[in-house]
Formats: structure tokens, C-alpha cells, sequence
């Protein structure tokens, strides 16, 4: 039998929704905890640069119990997504189990008990609260990465602005004012060509170093995810725990990989104007693709060709009255400064020893499956494998995780083992697919057949499959997945 636990949920974005329903569904007790003033985790309005949206179509964005609806657009817009998420915490019955306004502070193990006692902070007021379980749902996206440079206090004095790229919510502020935008994230050049459209007298974009881009539609015609979202794609990458044969169906193939990504790049440097724009990147695409490719904003490239946008190789060195200077010596006119610099990973209410547990020197994290990890007890991650269908990535680990912690995996693992596949898929990320490295470790693109199928045999999933050889030339399907998880044994806590 199966003992009812106290959950704490933390955070109410994709992640902490899917978790907190995997949980219920095995009857525990659930409390979500979100700091912010509503659901939806980057998704909430407060949170959204304008015209933000999916970079996924819409049919890998979503809970496999719930489609989003029919009127959506196949890349919808971010208030549609939040207003899909709300509807799906209001019918799984989630709305009332959210505490909004509420910071996790800190959290201890409970003396002579299982679980932890987490610090809440809510209104001026801590509170500290037992629970037996913990499912961290904070993601990849939930503290700023924060860059001052010299001179920033005399240019905000003088009128000038500085904002993270998640504080500009309102395009009617760049309207008439010089714009520098640093980075290159899809964030990054969505802003810039925002700013454009919405009457910027100058858009500058500053960027490390080229990356490759997918459009929407390669050659135009060609939807991205009938390329990048198959299994017929995804063997073309030599993956980790590899068989031997498999191994050698690999060299014998590479020529043909090699040509295969070959072409890719020339396609993709004609549609997207790379050599004219300087834009096109050094690197191999094979060696790069992972959870940071970005999806291309439509308008960038054509607005960089014909100069509304200036793209300028270096960085933000420092900041005069009215100038942003550059790397490279250049000095830029500028109102304004958007920093599209993303977000740092972490766990900061977590206690050091823990941390020093949980991430390694060099900032890759141990984490088995990319959810738990064998020495932080009665504790769990979901969403931190990160991926090109990240909700349905949630869903899934959600559902293992719920499994794992009451002792009902098919394939339940024992620490011994999780430390071994830690130790290996850690090698493998540092040695043979460095690439995957990326958000410290935490993501599993464009490896989601692999990452998936593994969880559904640890989960002990009757059906992993429908048709072998469609599904080769076919994105996930979440409607498949919710059959194949409905064919895990049943179980209610009690």
C-alpha cells in the first residue's frame, strides 16, 4: 500500500502544473506554492514581451488530457498560452490549490522524519510548513541574470533605460527612441524586430557570435517539426549507452549524415540571407543543435539585409549619457537598453550541502532521468529537462516522479544505479556530445524518442509504441502518450 503524502509544489508554470496533477491523480495531497501573482510561469503577462510566442506549434505544446483549441494559431501567441494553462489548472481542479504571492525561503530536512520543512514567506510574513515530499517546478527560467556595466548609473540618470528583456512588456516605450538590444536568443531578436514595428527610431542588435536558426518553414515549405521532431532525424545523432551495432550503423552512415546536415546549412544560408546579413554562424549545425537553437523571428533577417536593423558582433562594454559602448570600441546612440541575456539555473532555497549534491564544479547538474537525484531524499525536478515539446516533457517526468517517489516504477532504480547513469550520461555530455551541455546539463534535445521511451519503460508502460515506422517520420503525438501512460499499472495512494 501506498501511503497519502503532503506535496509541496513549487512553482505554477508548465512544469508545476503537470507535476502537481500527477500527483493528485495518485490521491496525495497537494500545495503549490507560486511567488508570482498568477499561473503560468514565463508565460504570465506580467513576464511577456510583447507578441511574444510558441516556438513549438501548438500540437507539441500541450497536456496530452487537453488540446489546445482549434482557433489557436499553429504558434500561439503568449496570452493564448496562458489563457490554454488556466483553463487546464481550472478543469484538473488545481486553482484552488495554489498559493500565489509565495516565496520559498530556505528548506531543511525534518528532524527525525522523512521530508522537509520548507520557509514560506507570504505578505511580510514566514511561515515554516512540513511536508513529506518536494516537487521543484522553478525551471530554467526563473531568475534573472542580472548585468550591470560601468558608467549604467549615469545613463539611467540622464534618462536613459536599462531593462531585462522579461521587464518590457510594453512596446509603446520604444516608440521614437534609439534601441540597443544585447543578445541573440529568439528573445533577443523578437525584441529588436518589435522595437522596429513599433516605431524605434534605431535598432541595434549585439551579439556574441552567429548561431544557426530554423525557420518556421525550411525551403518555406516544409514545417521545422516534421524534420527536427522525428525519431528519423534524432538516430542521425550518435546518442549515449549506445549498442554496438548501433555504433556501427553509425560510421557507416556518417558520409551521408555529413551530407545531409551539409545541405541543411546551404539551404538555410539562402533562405535566411546569412552570407549577406554576416550572420551566417562558424560551427556545424549537427554539433550545435540543442534547447538554445532558436526558432527565427520573421522580418529579422530582412530587416538586417535592408539595415532597419544594425547587427553589431561584441558586447556592452560600458555606458556614457546617451551612448552604449561596445567591445569592439564602437559607440552606439542609444535611449535604451534591452538585455536579452536570459536566466540563471539554480536552487537557491536549497541548503549548500544539498547544492554541492546536486550540481557539480562545473555547473552540470546530477540528476537521474533529469528529474531526481539519489541523495536528496523525498525530493524531485520536473521541467528541468528541458526540450523542444516542453510540456509534454513535463507531463512525463511529472508522472515518473510521482512513481519514484512512492516506490512505483516498473524500473525502480536503486542509488547505486542512479549514480552510475548519473556518472555516464555526465561523461558523455562532457566528452562526446558537448553540446549537451547546455542550461547545465538540462535538456534533452534533440534527443525526446530516447529521453521519452526511458521514462515510459521506468514508468512500466504496456505500450511505448504505435507504429514503429510512421512514428519515424512523425513529431510526438500527445494524444499516443496519454494511451501510453494509461497502460501503467494503476495505483491510489491511501
Amino acid at each position: 500500500m501506498v501511503d497519502k503524502k503532503k506535496v509541496c509544489v513549487i512553482g505554477a508554470g508548465v512544469s508545476g502544473l503537470a507535476a502537481a496533477h500527477a500527483f493528485r491523480q495518485r490521491g496525495h495531497e497537494v500545495h503549490i506554492v507560486e511567488r508570482g501573482n498568477d499561473l503560468g510561469g514565463v508565460w504570465e503577462p506580467s513576464r511577456s514581451y510583447p507578441e511574444v510566442q510558441t516556438q513549438s506549434p501548438k500540437d507539441l505544446y500541450r497536456y496530452t488530457s487537453m488540446p489546445m483549441p482549434d482557433d489557436y494559431p499553429e504558434w500561439p501567441k503568449g496570452t493564448q498560452v496562458h489563457a490554454y494553462l488556466r483553463t487546464y489548472a481550472e478543469r484538473t481542479g488545481l486553482v484552488p490549490l495554489i498559493r500565489y504571492a509565495t516565496k520559498v525561503v530556505s528548506m531543511q530536512r525534518r528532524e527525525g522524519a522523512k521530508g522537509w520543512s520548507v520557509e514560506l514567506a507570504s505578505d511580510g510574513n514566514a511561515v515554516s510548513e512540513d511536508f513529506d515530499f518536494v516537487a521543484v517546478c522553478t525551471g530554467n527560467f526563473s531568475e534573472k541574470r542580472e548585468l550591470v556595466h560601468p558608467g549604467q548609473d549615469d545613463f539611467t540618470a540622464a534618462g536613459g533605460q536599462v531593462l531585462h528583456s522579461s521587464e518590457y512588456t510594453d512596446s509603446a516605450t520604444v516608440k521614437g527612441k534609439r534601441v540597443v538590444v544585447l543578445g541573440f536568443s529568439k528573445s533577443a531578436t523578437d525584441i529588436a524586430v518589435n522595437a522596429v514595428n513599433s516605431g524605434a527610431a534605431d535598432v541595434n542588435i549585439v551579439y556574441l557570435e552567429p548561431v544557426w536558426r530554423i525557420p518556421y518553414f525550411i525551403g518555406g515549405l516544409i514545417n521545422f517539426k516534421r524534420i527536427l521532431y522525428v525519431r528519423a532525424q534524432e538516430v542521425m545523432f550518435p546518442n549515449w549507452d549506445q549498442p554496438l551495432l548501433a555504433r556501427l550503423a553509425h560510421t557507416v552512415a556518417k558520409p551521408f549524415v555529413w551530407a545531409n546536415w551539409r545541405a541543411l546549412e546551404s539551404l538555410l544560408s539562402i533562405q535566411l540571407k546569412l552570407k549577406k546579413t554576416g550572420l551566417r554562424p562558424r560551427k556545424p549545425i549537427e554539433t550545435t543543435i540543442n534547447c538554445s537553437v532558436p526558432i527565427v523571428t520573421p522580418g529579422f533577417f530582412d530587416m538586417v539585409a535592408d539595415g532597419r536593423i544594425k547587427a553589431i558582433q561584441g558586447t556592452i562594454s560600458g555606458y556614457e549619457q546617451g551612448t552604449v559602448i561596445l567591445s569592439g570600441g564602437e559607440r552606439v546612440a542609444a535611449d535604451m537598453a534591452i538585455l536579452a541575456v536570459g536566466w540563471k539555473s539554480g536552487v537557491p532555497f536549497l541548503p549548500q550541502e544539498y547544492q554541492r549534491k546536486l550540481v557539480e564544479p562545473d555547473g552540470q547538474y546530477r540528476l537521474y532521468r533529469v528529474i531526481a537525484n539519489p541523495d536528496l531524499p523525498d525530493m524531485g525536478f520536473v521541467g528541468f529537462n528541458s526540450s523542444f515539446c516542453t510540456v509534454l516533457s513535463a507531463e512525463l517526468a511529472g508522472n515518473w516522479l510521482v512513481r519514484y517517489a512512492d516506490g512505483m516504477l516498473g524500473r525502480q532504480p536503486s542509488r547505486q544505479e542512479m549514480n552510475d547513469n548519473i556518472d555516464m550520461m555526465l561523461y558523455w555530455k562532457r566528452n562526446e556530445r558537448p553540446a549537451a551541455g547546455v542550461y547545465g546539463g538540462l535538456c534533452v534535445a534533440p534527443y525526446h524518442f530516447k529521453h521519452f521511451d526511458e521514462l515510459l519503460a521506468d514508468i512500466g508502460a504496456r505500450k511505448r509504441r504505435r507504429n514503429a515506422l510512421a512514428e519515424n517520420f512523425a513529431p510526438p503525438n500527445a494524444d499516443a502518450y496519454a494511451g501510453y501512460l494509461a497502460s501503467a499499472p494503476d495505483y491510489r495512494a491511501a
